[in-house]
Order: structure tokens, then C-alpha cells, then sequence
């Protein structure tokens, strides 16, 4: 019964009712005996079932021991006697032939927590095993029961595949599976028709149905219908025929080795991936899906690459690198830094083995940086043992670390010169396993690649050349040889060049360095001892000595690169972890080394099950979820068998190793005796021993893991490290005695062994993984000849087996990916229910989210904390937000907008209305200054006009005087005429008739008064000429002005005549279109399309005539008028002109576009029959309109030309004479 709260009700919320079952629960757990599981809360119903492998039933298997398992949950495995216990142990390892358990055992519930087993090791009880394993043995019986009740339905299933003759897999008598059809059954056999036309007879316990031909080659194994061994097999041999490497398998990305180079990567594959443009299985698509979720979820994520020797991890752990750094590429480049690091460690941690050509000696974890905007800050390496003995020892066929090659190949010749340095092929080294080159590789290429590398990881030439002296000097240390000097086998060292070389390169004394490969000093008390070396142990110092320092480099260098990348203060917390550790290796003679290696897969493959098997299932069971438990290979045993304490496998070894007399045969002895009991540990005879490891069974040798374990180091050889020349040297050797301060004693033993040292480095990887999001890449190796485009099965089954990838397949297809609690799930998709009256506590508003979209109830289940969904139904749910909030931010945004606009426009008219106020206040400001501008040019003005006037009314005055006097003089002349002649008659009348001469005579003083005045007027006369000249010049001026005003009147005038007439014309043409459109009928109603349809004829829009031409002006004036005030009577005049001008074309454009418009509207297509007189009336009231303004513009114009011909008239009659 699902949980949900009523909204309409006061009952209580889901949350609390799950609450009150919880202390319920704990109130009944006191009550109950502690062996009986509490009652758990009631959580919603799920059909969702896992369906098991089949698998044959044990011989003693009863229905009834389950039956009892399922009622008491596991209370019968503690009431099972001991005794019965170990033998259903020993069974099931017997049928199964390895160790398996289901999920939700005891043992899973105790000893694997969700909390990391890495944090701190744990001694576990060995009461708390056999409890364990059990309750393991009757979980196995349990559900290899519910498999053999399924036997019956694959019965039927064979019925059915007989009858619509479908293809099923068989395996034929070469081991190999082939499709075929079933031709009939008979008891457990069946007879079956290959494609070949074969027909064989094989049993039906090995027949598995094949899949249609529509699921070939899917890129996903869960999407195949029938999940087994044949049908993956075929599936991946598909698509590496197509050159298709890479496939899913749930979470696990398959990548398959081509061995040859595949068109898969680059640019744009990158690009295409970035943007999802592409979604097949790829690591890119790994790396992408890892930086989505870091950038998402801010946790650090890690890319976990893992397979065998030669399976193309390393170049896989490559591809990753290429695309984080261009996904987070920045401006610092150090991501390019990153990618040529690889360059280097491949150098001097790789070598050719007899299964890889380029095999990883070391394990190393990259750990790269991201900033908060997901750009590459920085990265840390991290590495994980060194196999130091491959520097000194070589099996047939393989080389050593490829930096010796590429060194002796690749190096300039003058440093050969400065480090005498030789060929490849002249030292013991190297030579020793017959194998100097590679198929295909340029080794001095690959040279010059590193000293690109090392220049961008910013190591000095110097510092590159000391690096390249010491590994002059490591393989002139192979060259050394001994003499035996007597009968116990002791030595001393010849001296040849390889001795003056070696010292040479290493900066200390050759003799030193003879003394310390062929003695050693041990401290006895008070006294040094100086003691003889066999020829064993010499060569032992000698060997010790090359390894050292070659891992001391190995080292070095990485501390180099990791301060390069060095992060610093822009940690932001953010990264991915790829880590590509060596793989498993199983040769003909297996040692100390490969024992380290495949114990590290070993915790390897714990961690792949604890992620993907253990914690995922027990987080069903915990929360609550129905769940059909997966068997899956546990290596727990196996990992027991190694680093258990105090009877474990590493346990014993540094036990033994701290035994002086102890041998390599006494530790293979010890090993049989104290770990006979483990399935997973087999005794050989000799030094022999072999170990079930989760890949395969592996022989190994215990020849040299004493000596390899204790890795000793004299005093004498420090203290000769520390007094040489080389700076490296005497930093590795500082380290060395830091770790070491005192002399070698002869009990004494190294403080930490080599295996003590790697277990610790191990578990610390782990828990670094521990603390990430793991993503797990699974490469595979098709064949073990290294050759394209061949597919072998039987190695291909092997490692798909190893690798639990149809256990993986079976818990992705019906497990739950996708797991959130109630908070998240109801935080993140809450907003998207439409009912609001649902209770608000998180349980009930994701139960009410999955109602609400109805999902189907097999596609997810509610737990007690969390939410459960299957593969895709989480992308649905995220569809749907994003377009919920599409739609809320498209609101947002105009809402938003117009709130902009708003205040913006408020802003904008707060600032319309400053700005009017400020422009207002400087337009007054600038018109009071204006003003006083004004009124001064004004007064000024006036003055000169008063002056003017005062001037010329002295010269009116002076020119009156003088005609004045003139006619004064004029009248004197006559009368002194008149006086003279009548003197000359009086002379001749009588003298009796004589006149009084006073009264003709002027007297003096008015003649020289007048004298003096006209003196003045004629001085006033003068002036005023001149003036008056000035006058005249400005006047002519006007004049010529005013013929330029008469010429343009009159182009003014015949414009307005062409533009009449062109308003006449369109006025009668539509005046015509009228009359015929309204009544065609009459003839009387048609008009001459010449004639103005308002009576307005060209006379009426014509000039009088033109101006005539005006004399030149003389300084004649009538009427007191001046030439100042006649100027301004011009330009008003002018002006009017210019009114008159702008007024006709305004108003002629007005008629002409109401004419058109009438015209439009009667032949529109919204005319109709009732409305055809209305243009006519329009068309009436226009003419009218026109008429009056006609009438009342002649008058004006009339008026306008009176005014300018009485002007001129009056210019002519006032100019009309000269002086």
C-alpha cells in the first residue's frame, strides 16, 4: 500500500505516518527475541523482478530449508549445525568452482558496509566468517531452487522455438557456439540443424536462444532480448568486424583493442560529442558524462580503466585525457601540459612484455583540476609501485623501459660523446633478452618527443642532462663484471671501462665504487666488519644499485611534473581521476612482481563489485526496495587470502623476510601449511604455489620474492650515494637516509617491507577512489597475438566473465539507476504538480509527481528515504522541467521586460523633463543675452539712423539755403539791373522827377550774415553729397536686388501657371470620370477635360506684366521719406510674395490629394450602388472649397502686385532726379 497523505482531511502527512511505523518498529523490537528481523513500514508495492541465470541444483538441495529461509529471513543459517555448514561450503565451491554469494547475506550486511573498507584496516572475527558463509551456502540454495522451477517454462520455450523454427546458440564439439535451429528433442538431448547443413546432437541443457536479426550489433547489451553468453559473444564480434571498439554494457563502458588504427577520434569527434550530437558509446562519451555530473553535482568523479596486460588501457586512459582537455580547455595550456606527461611516463614506466608492447610497469592516477567555470586549473600524478627488477632482468622476447632504447637511439651525437654513450646492442642490460627494437616504432623519434615533453613540463636542459647520465650510468653498471678471487665464491670487481664510466657518470671514485659492489661493512657491536661478496651477492649490490636509481629518477620525475601542474589557490575542490593501473598477468613464470599486480586488480575488481553489486543491492534492501537478489563472483576469499592478518599471504611473507636464515623453499612451506585451508590458495611441490585469482588461476614461483620483498640497501652504499658530484644522486640518497638513519646491523632488517609498502599505497588509492563517483571502462583483448580483426572467444568469454559483465547487464536492465531522496526529488520536480492541495512533506509530493504523470508503477519504487527510477525516466522528468521552465522564464522575461520599459520610459521622461528645464533655463539665459545684444545693435542703429536723419536734414536745409541765397542773389543781380537802367533813363527825363537810393540798398550787416550762412551750407552741401553718394551706391544695390525679386516673381508665376494647369487637368479628368461613371446617359454632363473643373482660367494665376526697369536713384525726396524706411517697405513686400508662394503649393497639393482620393474611392471594391452619389458630393463641396479660396487668394495677390508696381512707382517719382 503506497503511502500518501489526504489533503481534504486532518489525517497525518506520509512523513509522519512512516515516523510513528518506525517507533512502532522499535517498540516491538524490544519486545521481540533479538534473533527475529523487525517489522519494517509498509512502502508501496513493485512488481519489478530480477529473473536469475539458471543453473543445475545441488544433490542435496531441499524445498523445505528454503521455504523455512524466506519465513525467518535467514534464521536458519544460525540454527544450522557447524558441521553441516562447512559442507554445504565445500559443495558449493565444489559445483560452482568458484566462490559465489548473493546479495543481502549476513556477511554483506557486516563485513561490507557502505563505509569505505579503505579507511583503516579491520580484523574481522572468524566467528563472524563461518556465520557468513552459511548464511551465503543457503541464500546460493535459495535461489538455485527458484532456477530449477524455471526449468519447466524453458521446456515450453523449446516447444515454441521448434515450432516457429527460430535460431538458437549450441555448442558444438570444438568448444565454439553456432546458431542453428531445432529439429527435435528427446529426453535431455536435442537434435539441431547448424547454418552449415550439419546436424548434431548436443544436449538441451546447452541450447540459449538467439536473438533476432533486428538486435545485431546493438550498441547496448541490455537491449538485447535473450541476455547470455553466445548472444554477448556474437554481439561484440559484430561490431568489432565493423571496427565498432566500443559497447555498453549497463553503466560499463566495453572497449575492444582493434590493434590498429581505427577513424574514431579527433576534432571532430570531440565537437560532435561536446554538443551531443553523437551518443554512441565512446570514451569520450565516458569523459563527457563524468564532467557533466562534477559540474552538476560538484563531486569528484573518476574514470576507472582497467583489463588485461595488452588490452588498451593505456591508450584508452590517453583518448580520456584528449577530451577533458579539450572540454576544459583554458588560457594557462595546462591542459597541453597534461597530455605531454603522458609522453614521459610512458618512457621511462613502459616496456614490451611478451603479451604488450607498450605494458605499463607502474600504476598511476591523474587527478585533474576544474575551476568553478569548469576550466583545467591544474592536475596531480600519483603512481603505484614500480617494477624495478625489469631494469636488470629480462625474459626472452621482451625489452626493458623504452627510455634506454629511445636514449641510445635517438641521443645527439655530442652528448653520446659526453656521456659515452654506446649503442643499444653493447649493453648486458638490454641484450640480454635478444629483443632491441619494435615492430613499426621509431625509437629516435620518440626521443625527440620527449625532450618536447620536457621542455613544456618546464625541466631544464640541465637538469635533462643529469637525468640522461644517470641512465648512461645504470646501463654501464650492467656492464660490470666479477672475478672470482678464491674457492668460497667471493669476488672483486674488474676493472675496465664500464667501471670508469659508471663512476664517471655518477661523480665519485671508481675505486670507491669497486670497493662497495664487492664488500659490505656490517656493524658488530663497537667494531666494522668488512666482509667478502659471493659472486650472487655482488651481483645482487650491483643489480640494487641500477634499480635504485633508476626508480629514484622515475620519482624525481614525477614530482617534477606534479609541481608543473601544481594547482595551487585556485583548488576549487572539483575533479576527475583516470586511473590506468597495470593489468592482470599470468605468464609461464610468474614472480614477486606479477604477484603485486594482479593483487592490485584483485582490489580493483573489489571495488568494480562493491560499486556496482554490493552497495547497490544492499541499498535496496535497506530502503525497503522488492528486490530479487544477483549472484555475481565475489574475490573477497581471495583478498582474504592475501592481506588477511595475521595468517594472510603478505602477513607471512614479511614475517619470513625478517628471519635471517629464512629461505625462498622454507616460505613456500610455511605458505602450504598455515594457508591449506583456502579455496583460493593451492600448494605446487618446490617453491611453487598457486592462487585463484578472480581472472584465472595463476602458478607462481617463490624463487627471489624473499630478497625482491626485503629490496635491502647498505649503509656503505648510501654514504658512497651521498658523496657524489651528481646533485640527483645526492638528493636520492638524503631520502633514502631519511627513511634509514642507522648502519645495517646483522639482524637487522628494513623498517617497512616492499610489500608492506604497496599494500599501503593500494588501500590509499582506494580511498581516493572511495571519495568519487566511479565510471568503469572494461577493455577487452581479442586476441593474444596482437593481430587486427581476429576474434578470439574462448579469450574474449574469459575476460568477459572476469569482468562480471552479464551480472552487470542483469542488475542495469532491472535495477534503478537513478536513486533520489524524497527531499531532492520533491525540490527539484515539485514546482510541476498542478494540484496544490497535496500535504507539502517531500515523500507525498514525489508520490504525487509520479501520479500526476502517470508512470508506470514497474518503472520505479519508493523506498523509506529515497526514490527509485529506472533507466530514462529521470530524462523524462528533466524534459519536462526544462519546458516548465522554458515557459516560466519566457514569462519571466517579459514581465521582466516591461518592468524595464517602464522604468526606463520614467527614467527617460524624469530626463526629458531635467533636460527642458535646463535647456529652458540656457535658452532664456541665451535669449536675455541676446536681447542686450539686440537692444545695443538697436541703439546703435538708431543713432546712426538719427545721425543720418539730423545729416540729411542739414544738407535739406543747406541746399534750401542756397537756393535761397540764389534767389537772393538773383534778385539783387536784377535789381542792380533794374537800378542800372533807370539811372540811364532817369538821366534822360526830367530831372524834375529824381528817387530816394536807400531804399534799393542792402544793408552790410544781413549781407555778411548771410554770407557766413551760406559758407556753412555749402561746407553742410559737401558732406551731405558725399553721404548722399553712399546712399545712392546702396540704393542701386536694392535696386538690383529687386530686379533679382521681379525675376524670380515671374518664374514664380509661370510655375504657378504650369502647376494650375496640372490641377486643372487632374480636377477635369476626374470631374469626367464622375460624370461618365453617374450618367453616362448625358451628354450635357460632360465637360472639356481642358477646361479647370472650379472656372479658375490662367489669367486670374498671371502677372500683370513685368516689372519695368528703374532709373538710377537721385537725391530727390518727396513726402519726408527716407531710404531706410522704403528698404523695409521692399522686403515686407517680398515677404508677402514668399507667403503667398508657400501657400499656393500647400494648397495645391491638398486639392490634388483629395481629387485622387475621390477618384480611388469611387472605383474602389467597397463601392456599392447606394453609396454612388457620395463622391459627387465630395467632389461638389472641393469645388466649392476651391472657389472660395480661389476668390479670396486673387484678391489677395491683386492686392500683393498693387502694392509692389505703386511701390516702384513711388521708388521712380521719389528717384526720379538728380541734384
Amino acid at each position: 500500500m503506497m503511502l500518501s497523505a489526504s489533503p481534504n482531511t486532518l489525517a497525518k502527512s506520509s512523513l509522519e505516518e512512516m515516523l510513528e511505523s518506525l517507533r512502532q518498529k522499535d517498540e516491538c523490537q524490544q519486545q521481540q527475541p533479538r534473533d527475529i528481523p523487525p517489522a519494517l513500514p509498509s512502502r508501496p508495492n513493485s512488481r519489478a523482478r530480477l529473473p536469475s541465470a539458471r543453473r543445475s541444483l545441488p544433490a542435496n538441495f531441499s524445498v523445505s530449508s528454503v521455504v523455512d529461509d524466506q519465513n525467518q529471513n535467514g534464521s536458519v543459517a544460525s540454527k544450522q549445525p557447524e558441521q553441516e555448514k562447512r559442507e554445504e561450503g565445500k559443495r558449493k565451491v565444489k559445483d560452482l568452482r568458484v566462490p559465489r554469494k548473493s546479495f543481502g547475506s549476513k556477511k554483506m550486511r557486516n563485513g561490507y558496509r557502505s563505509e569505505s573498507p579503505y579507511a583503516a584496516e579491520k580484523e574481522e572475527e572468524d566467528e563472524v566468517v563461518k556465520v557468513a558463509a552459511a548464511a551465503a551456502a543457503a541464500k546460493v540454495s535459495a535461489v538455485e531452487n527458484v532456477e530449477e522451477e524455471q526449468k519447466p517454462e524453458w521446456n515450453d520455450n523449446v516447444e515454441y522455438f521448434i515450432k516457429k523454427k527460430l535460431r538458437v546458440w549450441c555448442r558444438v564439439a570444438n568448444g565454439q557456439w553456432q546458431l542453428g535451429k531445432i529439429q527435435s528433442t528427446a529426453a535431455d538431448t536435442s537434435l539441431v540443424m547448424l547454418s552449415t547443413a550439419n546436424v548434431v546432437e548436443v544436449s538441451t541443457e546447452e541450447l540459449f536462444p538467439a536473438n533476432p536479426d533486428i538486435l545485431e550489433g546493438v550498441e547496448n547489451l541490455i537491449q538485447l532480448s535473450y541476455l547470455n553468453e553466445p548472444s554477448v559473444l556474437y554481439n561484440l564480434r559484430v561490431r568489432y568486424s565493423q571496427d565498432v571498439i566500443y559497447s555498453k554494457a549497463g553503466p560499463v563502458l566495453i572497449a575492444v583493442n582493434p590493434f590498429k588504427s581505427v577513424d574514431i577520434y579527433g576534432d571532430d569527434f570531440i565537437s560532435a560529442y561536446q554538443t551531443k550530437a553523437v551518443d554512441a558509446p565512446h570514451v569520450y562519451a565516458v569523459a563527457d558524462a563524468a564532467y557533466d555530473e562534477m559540474m552538476r553535482e560538484e563531486k569528484n568523479q573518476s574514470i576507472i580503466i582497467s583489463g588485461e596486460s595488452g588490452a588498451g588501457k593505456t591508450e584508452t586512459a590517453k583518448f580520456a585525457m584528449q577530451y577533458l582537455a579539450a572540454l576544459g580547455g583554458g588560457s594557462c595550456g595546462v591542459e597541453y601540459e597534461i597530455l605531454k606527461t603522458t609522453c614521459i611516463l610512458e618512457a621511462f614506466g613502459n616496456a614490451k612484455t611478451s603479451r604488450n608492447a607498450n605494458s605499463s610497469r607502474f600504476g598511476k592516477l591523474i587527478e585533474i583540476h576544474f575551476s568553478a567555470m569548469g576550466k583545467i586549473c591544474g592536475a596531480k600524478l600519483e603512481t603505484l609501485s614500480f617494477d624495478q627488477s625489469r631494469v636488470v632482468q629480462l625474459c626472452n622476447g621482451e625489452r626493458s623501459y623504452h627510455i634506454f632504447y629511445e636514449f641510445c637511439a635517438g641521443a645527439s651525437p655530442a652528448l653520446k660523446e659526453r656521456l659515452k654513450l654506446k649503442t643499444a646492442s653493447e649493453y648486458t642490460y638490454l641484450n640480454q633478452s635478444d629483443c632491441l627494437t619494435i615492430d613499426r616504432v621509431d625509437d629516435a623519434q620518440k626521443f625527440r618527443k620527449l625532450l618536447e615533453a620536457f621542455d613544456i613540463v618546464q625541466i631544464s636542459k640541465e637538469q635533462q642532462e643529469r637525468v640522461f647520465a644517470l641512465l648512461a650510468a645504470v646501463l654501464w653498471l650492467g656492464n660490470v663484471s666479477f672475478r672470482v678471487t678464491d674457492n668460497e665464491n667471493h669476488v672483486e670487481v674488474v676493472a675496465d671501462e664500464a667501471v670508469t664510466n659508471a663512476a664517471m657518470l655518477m661523480g665519485c671514485n671508481s675505486e670507491e665504487l669497486m670497493v662497495v659492489l664487492s664488500t659490505r661493512k656490517l656493524q658488530a657491536g663497537t667494531d666494522c666488519i668488512s666482509k667478502k661478496l659471493t659472486l650472487r651477492q655482488a651481483t645482487n649490490m650491483r643489480d640494487g644499485i641500477a634499480k635504485f636509481i633508476y626508480a629514484s629518477i622515475f620519482d624525481w620525475l614525477v614530482e617534477q611534473i606534479n609541481i608543473a601542474l601544481e594547482v595551487g589557490k585556485s583548488l576549487t575542490g572539483r575533479s576527475i581521476s583516470i586511473l590506468d593501473i597495470y593489468g592482470f598477468e599470468s605468464f609461464k613464470n610468474n614472480s614477486f612482481e606479477q604477484f603485486c599486480i594482479n593483487y592490485a586488480n584483485e582490489r580493483l575488481q573489489q571495488h568494480f563489485n562493491r560499486h556496482l553489486f554490493k552497495l547497490e543491492q544492499e541499498e535496496y534492501e535497506e530502503d525497503g526496495i522488492d528486490w530479487t537478489k544477483v549472484e555475481f563472483v565475489d574475490n573477497q576469499e581471495c583478498l582474504d587470502l592475501i592481506e588477511k592478518k595475521p595468517i594472510g599471504l603478505l602477513t607471512l611473507l614479511d614475517e619470513e623476510s625478517n628471519f635471517p636464515k629464512a629461505t625462498d623453499l622454507t616460505f613456500a612451506n610455511k605458505l602450504k601449511q598455515h594457508l591449506k585451508t583456502n579455496s583460493c590458495f593451492k600448494g605446487e611441490r618446490g617453491r611453487a604455489f598457486r592462487v585463484n585469482h578472480y581472472a584465472g588461476e595463476v602458478l607462481y614461483d617463490t624463487n627471489g620474492f624473499l630478497e625482491k620483498n626485503r629490496d635491502p640497501l647498505p649503509a656503505d652504499l648510501i654514504n658512497l650515494l651521498s658523496s657524489c658530484d651528481c646533485e640527483l644522486l645526492k638528493l636520492f640518497s638524503t631520502k633514502m637516509r631519511g627513511k634509514s638513519q642507522k648502519p645495517l646491523m646483522l639482524s637487522d632488517s628494513t623498517n617497512q617491507t616492499v610489500g608492506t609498502k604497496f599494500k599501503g599505497q593500494l588501500f590509499k588509492l582506494m580511498n581516493k577512489l572511495e571519495n568519487t563517483s566511479p565510471h568503469f571502462i572494461r577493455c577487452i583483448k581479442p586476441n593474444s597475438k596482437q593481430l587486427s580483426r581476429v576474434y578470439e572467444e574462448d579469450l574474449v568469454l574469459q575476460q568477459l566473465r572476469c569482468c562480471g559483465v552479464l551480472e552487470v547487464v542483469r542488475i542495469s536492465r532491472s535495477g534503478y539507476p537513478t536513486r533520489l531522496t524524497h527531499q531532492e526529488f520533491a525540490g527539484r520536480y515539485g514546482f510541476l504538480l498542478s494540484d496544490k492541495n497535496v500535504s507539502q512533506d517531500p515523500l507525498s509530493v514525489s508520490i504525487a509527481v509520479l501520479k500526476q504523470y502517470e508512470v508506470h508503477p514497474e518503472m520505479y519504487q519508493v523506498g523509506y528515504t529515497k526514490l527509485y527510477l529506472r533507466t530514462g525516466q529521470i530524462g523524462v522528468f528533466e524534459d519536462r522541467r526544462k519546458k516548465v521552465l522554458q515557459v516560466i522564464v519566457c514569462l519571466q522575461k517579459h514581465f521582466r521586460g516591461r518592468l524595464s520599459r517602464e522604468y526606463f520610459q520614467n527614467v527617460r521622461n524624469g530626463a526629458l523633463v531635467l533636460q527642458s528645464y535646463v535647456r529652458g533655463k540656457n535658452a532664456r539665459r541665451m535669449v536675455d543675452i541676446k536681447a542686450k545684444i539686440h537692444a545695443e545693435s538697436l541703439s546703435e542703429a538708431r543713432a546712426g539712423e538719427l545721425t543720418a536723419v539730423i545729416n540729411l536734414q542739414s544738407a535739406v536745409r543747406g541746399w534750401l539755403a542756397r537756393k535761397r541765397f540764389s534767389s537772393m542773389q538773383r534778385q539783387k543781380e536784377l535789381l542792380d539791373v533794374t537800378t542800372k537802367s533807370k539811372r540811364k533813363a532817369g538821366r534822360r527825363v526830367s530831372e524834375d522827377k529824381e528817387l530816394p537810393l536807400e531804399q534799393f540798398q542792402v544793408q552790410p550787416s544781413a549781407m555778411s550774415d548771410l554770407q557766413k550762412r551760406v559758407l556753412k551750407s555749402e561746407e553742410a552741401l559737401a558732406q551731405k553729397e558725399v553721404e548722399n553718394k553712399a546712399l545712392r551706391e546702396q540704393l542701386r544695390q536694392f535696386e538690383e536686388r529687386w530686379s533679382e525679386y521681379e525675376v524670380k516673381m515671374k518664374s514664380m508665376e509661370d510655375t504657378w501657371q504650369k502647376q494650375m494647369s496640372s490641377l486643372q487637368m487632374s480636377l477635369a479628368a476626374a470631374r469626367k470620370s464622375l460624370a461618365t461613371e453617374n450618367n453616362p446617359v448625358q451628354a450635357g454632363g460632360r465637360q472639356d477635360a481642358s477646361m479647370s473643373p472650379f472656372g479658375y482660367d490662367s489669367e486670374d494665376t498671371m502677372s500683370n506684366g513685368t516689372t519695368p526697369g528703374v532709373r538710377t536713384p537721385t537725391t530727390k525726396f518727396s513726402n519726408g521719406n527716407t531710404p531706410e524706411l522704403r528698404i523695409r517697405e521692399l522686403n515686407g513686400s517680398l515677404n508677402a510674395v514668399n507667403h503667398l508662394a508657400r501657400e499656393f503649393d500647400q494648397r495645391r497639393l491638398n486639392f490634388d490629394e483629395d481629387a485622387k482620393a475621390i477618384v480611388e474611392v469611387k472605383g474602389g471594391p467597397q463601392a456599392t450602388p447606394n453609396g454612388q452619389q457620395q463622391p459627387e458630393d465630395e467632389f461638389r463641396r472641393l469645388k466649392l472649397r476651391f472657389e472660395t479660396w480661389k476668390k479670396d487668394y486673387k484678391a489677395r495677390l491683386r492686392e500683393t502686385k498693387a502694392r509692389l508696381h505703386s511701390d516702384k512707382g513711388r521708388h521712380r517719382k521719389w528717384w526720379g532726379k538728380r541734384g
